[in-house]
């Protein structure tokens, strides 16, 4: 995920938890906002302490992060988004984790149809 995609700022998050809609399954919750003036999506990644200490906690974001770079292509511009993680994740490999958070995209329509188109 490049850094222009990503969320950073405590205001923008409150933002889009008062504004957005939310999408949830039993791994992920999905936070959506759409804004027209944006050409390229921006994500936010949510890790609560109570998924287990850092290493665990990066090692869920790194695989959120790599998930969502291989759904960019399929992902539609003009969205800001935040992806938080419940406690199932931390015991979820990569390909699961990438499953879970495919579903909920489809769950909100924000997936794309067709395969992701590979890196060049």
């Amino acid at each position: 995920m490049k850094k222009h995609n990503r969320l950073k700022k405590n205001h923008e998050f409150s933002y889009i938890f008062a504004h957005g809609t939310s999408f949830a399954n039993r791994q992920f919750v999905l936070y959506t906002l759409k804004k027209e003036e944006q050409v390229h999506y921006r994500a936010g990644l949510t890790v609560s302490k109570r998924m287990g200490n850092a290493v665990m906690r990066n090692r869920i974001k790194r695989y959120l992060r790599e998930a969502l770079s291989e759904l960019e292509p399929r992902i539609p511009g003009g969205y800001d988004l935040i992806v938080i993680a419940r406690k199932p994740v931390a015991d979820m490999d990569y390909h699961e984790t990438k499953k879970s958070l495919t579903h909920v995209f489809k769950k909100a329509g924000l997936l794309n149809s067709g395969k992701t188109k590979p890196k060049r």
